[in-house]
């Protein structure tokens, strides 16, 4: 106990020293927001109720375009989180802006989140412990951020309480000056007061938590606020509303080789498009396939950007071979289990399992998520998770739930892989960190990489600072993302589901072809309103009026109508795009994603004039998508892991 009662002090000792910091923080950061009147012509062009963004075609054609003597900007490589970031950032500066990614945007790490937008409670606790201000200041930020994001986003983001068990009296003295210092630290940008509830008030709020932990009964929680996010959406969504603000964005598009000049900068790249079929003039790169396709192109820009993800490694090496890595791939395992094992407002956090690790269980689109393992992986496109990880998030939050805990009931399983980012210019391995790095160790070639999902916008703001210094660029403005509402969250406010309910119905096709009016129930109305924000107005008009009313899935809210409006307007090309990435379907439940995929490949068919072939080909590729979600369906076990 005497270590105990000195780490209590040592939080109050270091709560004056917070203060200090903080207020120092707020600061100097009253002139970062004022920002030049730029921002609102570019707001209201993102805002404007009419604007679609360009077709894919449009994309490709202005990326062709550019050429030595006229190229773009920047080019960025890498279509997640960081990527669209950047491209948001650099296109609302009034430069010309280009983005390629090799699968569809968010396909890798940024669909794959733990969902939270949070300020790092744990980077809190090392900073105090260790007396360690670099850690302090990565709070600061990341809460700084996390306001910034769900104020920008506000129908994809929310924020949402956490409950932490606490089983001795000084688990609760401690957790609850832990997180008043949490709330400190977050000053003006507060969500809401952490506070403690007793026994009795914890089981009335999170029915299904045990009232005995690790022999001892339990005394009490505490609860904090941290953000909650739709990932992948919210990644789409930067890629459409950089396409708004100007950015050609360009998925299934894969760089295969970097261009130099005479001295040896990069000048852009050379890059494979897996979907176009164009024809040009002969003053460009082309290459053909068998059947006469142009698949190859060059795009030219005065800086390129690095935004990979775990996989910036290889873009590095297309300069050079033999440089070092900076990436330290790290798998997270999270799996989806029914909504009876958690309440719809309230998440649960297990700060210390019996390895040390954390753990929570977090409400998440009408299903529970809960997470997380954090081991060292080799890198690959589809990582999946193997059933040791899936047993030790079982077991963990067994010990701390008054119900079964079953391996049948696991819907989905999926794994997704950190960059952990180590600075080239170190000179050893101990700078490995998740903070995020910006470099420029070729020419021509900025990388920015680490981080995590809440500080895009501020890792973007870096990676575009360093680009124009490196390309000698001249922005029309300064930054000015800080306060700009991504595409949809304008005007949106939490009753908005009410329109969509009270002024659409959902026109269903029976299987005898006659189409009969159903109503815009509730659920799907909130989901609507909550995945495309005041755009939802549109899927709702496409159910109506196309007859596509219909549910993809039993017990789901998702609609026929919302493939046939990603494909239009969210650049949705493959089925696994929809099922994925637009809709949460596969990462909710892997088995309903494989009941609702012929329907999905017949609407996506119809918009893009598949054929029969195609239409087999997607049916292949997403069955094999789906096989690495490891649910009790599809799992199959050898050893503790799967076959």
């Amino acid at each position: 106990m005497a270590s105990a009662a000195f780490r209590v002090r040592r939080i109050g000792i270091t709560a004056a020293a917070v203060a200090t910091a903080a207020s120092l923080s707020l600061t100097s950061n009253v002139s970062s927001n004022e920002r030049p009147v730029a921002a609102g012509s570019v707001q209201t062009r993102i805002a404007d109720p009419n604007a679609v963004v360009p077709p894919r075609k449009a994309h490709t054609s202005s990326l062709i375009s550019s050429n030595k003597d006229n190229p773009l900007d920047l080019l960025i490589i890498g279509g997640g989180a960081t990527g669209c970031g950047v491209a948001l950032d650099a296109v609302t500066r009034g430069l010309r802006v280009g983005l390629v990614e090799r699968e569809d945007f968010a396909s890798g790490t940024s669909s794959r989140s733990t969902k939270l937008v949070h300020g790092g409670v744990r980077y809190l606790e090392k900073a105090v412990f260790n007396v360690d201000y670099g850690q302090l200041k990565l709070v600061f930020h990341a809460l700084k951020e996390r306001k910034q994001v769900i104020d920008n986003a506000p129908h994809l983001c929310h924020s949402l309480p956490c409950m932490t068990p606490c089983f001795e009296w000084f688990e609760v003295v401690y957790y609850w000056a832990g997180l008043k210092l949490y709330d400190m630290v977050a000053g003006p940008r507060l969500l809401h007061l952490s506070r403690y509830y007793s026994a009795q008030e914890s089981i009335e709020l999170f029915p299904t938590l045990s009232k005995t932990g690790q022999g001892k009964s339990l005394k009490g929680t505490v609860v904090y606020y941290d953000g909650q996010m739709n990932d992948s959406r919210l990644n789409v969504g930067l890629a459409c509303t950089a396409a708004l603000a100007g950015a050609s964005v360009l998925n299934y598009a894969e760089v295969v080789l970097l261009l130099k000049d005479e001295t040896g900068r990069i000048i852009g790249a050379r890059i494979h498009d897996h979907l176009s079929g164009f024809e040009f003039g002969d003053d460009k790169y082309r290459a053909f396939s068998e059947n006469g396709v142009w698949e190859e192109f060059d795009t030219y820009a005065k800086v390129v950007v690095n935004a990979a993800g775990p996989f910036c490694d290889f873009v590095r090496k297309l300069v050079d071979k033999t440089t070092p890595a900076m990436i330290c791939p790290s798998s997270g395992v999270h799996i989806v289990l029914p909504d009876y094992y958690s309440p719809e407002g309230m998440g649960l956090i297990v700060p210390k399992t019996k390895d040390g690790r954390v753990v929570f269980m977090l409400p998440w689109l009408g299903r529970t998520l809960a997470g997380t393992t954090d081991s060292n992986t080799i890198l690959t496109m589809l990582p999946e998770p193997h059933e040791d990880e899936i047993q030790f998030i079982l077991e963990a939050i067994s010990d701390y739930l008054n119900v079964k805990v079953r391996r049948t009931d696991v819907l989905s399983a999926w794994s997704g892989i950190r960059p952990l980012a180590m600075d080239p210019r170190a000179k050893n391995t101990e700078s490995i960190s998740r903070d995020h790095v910006v470099c420029e160790d070729f020419p021509g070639l900025v990388t920015i990489t680490g981080g995590k999902w809440t500080t895009y916008r501020s890792m973007a703001e870096d990676a575009v600072d360093v680009a124009i210094k490196s390309g000698a660029l001249s922005p029309a403005n300064k930054c000015i993302t800080d306060n700009l509402i991504l595409s949809g969250g304008y005007g949106w406010h939490p009753a908005y589901f009410t329109i969509i309910a009270q002024q659409y119905v959902r026109m269903k096709k029976t299987y005898g072809g006659e189409v009969v009016p159903g109503i815009m129930d509730t659920s799907v109305a909130k989901h609507l309103s909550q995945a495309y924000g005041t755009l939802a107005e549109r899927v709702a008009s496409i159910a109506q009026n196309e007859g596509l009313g219909k549910r993809l899935a039993h017990g789901y809210p998702f609609l026929e109508a919302e493939v046939a409006y990603c494909a239009r307007y969210e650049y949705c090309e493959c089925a696994t795009d929809f099922i994925a990435r637009r809709c949460r379907l596969a990462f909710l439940d892997t088995d309903a994603a494989g009941r609702a995929l012929p329907r999905v490949i017949d609407i996506l068919a119809a918009e893009h004039n598949w054929d029969k072939s195609r239409k087999d080909d997607e049916v292949k590729k997403a069955k094999e998508f789906l096989n690495t979600f490891k649910s009790s369906k599809n799992a199959q076990f050898h050893d503790g892991k799967h076959k």
